[in-house]
């Protein structure tokens, strides 16, 4: 497949520290290039290089897709921003829109809203052109605008950052994961953990949407569904549906145990079966959510799978869990990285983004 690439210059006298910067954050993905003074890196989404000189550097990236690209644009405006305090004067040359509506970007319409399980809601929505949303990551951004205004969605700039409506038009953005999506028929599924007591705006949002409503989303990211010979798989609540979209297509050679902390029994919801899966459901029994540390000791009680062969840890949680399961994984089981994928999805009295829930 040929690549997509766009190209930008920076005159900065602290540019070469800015990069030296970008190079060591990211120093896993490097490339050799055996040339002074330039240097690649190949992430998920595409790759970059970056020829220094004195005060200025010429950074060019490349990808297979115009989102791709897009988002290997925001990785570099995104650094500069946050190092330099500006992007002003960086402009991109070559593929890709330098401004206007984001191609990783679609307004979505409510087609139906089931409950599946007692804090479980699931909204079905219809969209155009969701070909993009089947591949490139499981989880996506969803933009909803202020209850009764009419929506201002973000738009890009020039220096390839997404510029955000602001006062009254701002919207809130929550991370969730694609549950199902059929581009041929222009839908796609959404899970929605429901917090009773909780300011939480999507899932407000979706306990209370009808059909017709209309919100954004942006994306596709946070990586695919892993493939591995054994796969063990560790969440809570937030983390069911992608935990549910990875066992529908896992490969059929592979083996999967999942570990799953839900409140109690009636937040069970229906999951593939399969010779090769097992699955085991955790009970808080009313205690709050990220408090009861089942998910870390359900896993050290399984430190005979440390040697099994082609093993993958992934696990999405509470930050808390988050934490002790990363140590057992790493530390005590010493699986190399790339042999697990450990996630917060959530944090305990924050507010902000959570991926298939919310805080």
């Amino acid at each position: 497949m040929d690549q997509l690439s766009a190209q930008t210059r920076i005159s900065d006298d602290a540019i070469r520290s800015v990069m030296d910067r970008l190079r060591a954050e990211h120093s896993e993905y490097e490339i050799d290039t055996g040339i002074a003074n330039r240097w690649e890196l190949r992430l998920y989404c595409g790759s970059l290089s970056a020829t220094l000189d004195d005060q200025s550097v010429l950074i060019q990236v490349a990808a297979q897709d115009e989102t791709c690209l897009s988002y290997m644009k925001m990785t570099v405006a995104g650094h500069v921003a946050e190092h330099l305090g500006t992007t002003r004067g960086l402009q991109w040359q070559g593929d890709g829109s330098d401004a206007g509506t984001p191609v990783f970007f679609r307004e979505i319409t409510v087609v139906s809203s089931t409950r599946i399980s007692a804090h479980m809601q699931r909204l079905r929505f219809a969209g155009k052109d969701l070909a993009r949303f089947t591949h490139g990551g499981m989880h996506m951004r969803l933009l909803l605008p202020p209850p009764g205004r009419r929506p201002v969605w973000p738009s890009m700039g020039v220096d390839g950052l997404l510029v955000w409506p602001s006062s009254d038009d701002a919207l809130t953005v929550r991370v969730y994961t694609i549950r199902a999506v059929d581009a041929a028929s222009d839908w796609l599924d959404v899970d929605f953990v429901l917090h009773p007591g909780h300011d939480t705006p999507a899932a407000t949002f979706a306990q209370n949407a009808e059909p017709g409503d209309v919100i954004g989303m942006i994306g596709p990211g946070g990586g695919e569904a892993p493939v591995a010979g054994t796969l063990l798989l560790v969440g809570d609540d937030t983390a069911l549906p992608a935990i549910a979209r990875i066992l529908e297509h896992m490969q059929p050679s592979s083996r999967a145990e999942a570990l799953i902390e839900v409140d109690g029994p009636e937040d069970r919801i229906a999951l593939v079966q399969g010779d090769n899966i097992d699955v085991t459901w955790l009970y808080r029994h009313g205690r709050e959510a990220g408090t009861a540390g089942l998910l870390p000791a359900a896993l050290r009680e399984r430190s005979h799978m440390a040697l099994a062969d082609g093993l993958f840890v992934w696990a999405g949680c509470e930050f808390g869990d988050f934490r002790e399961i990363r140590k057992i994984v790493r530390k005590q089981w010493g699986l190399p990285r790339e042999r697990h994928l450990v996630t917060a999805y959530w944090r305990r009295n924050a507010h902000g983004e959570g991926d298939g829930g919310e805080e």
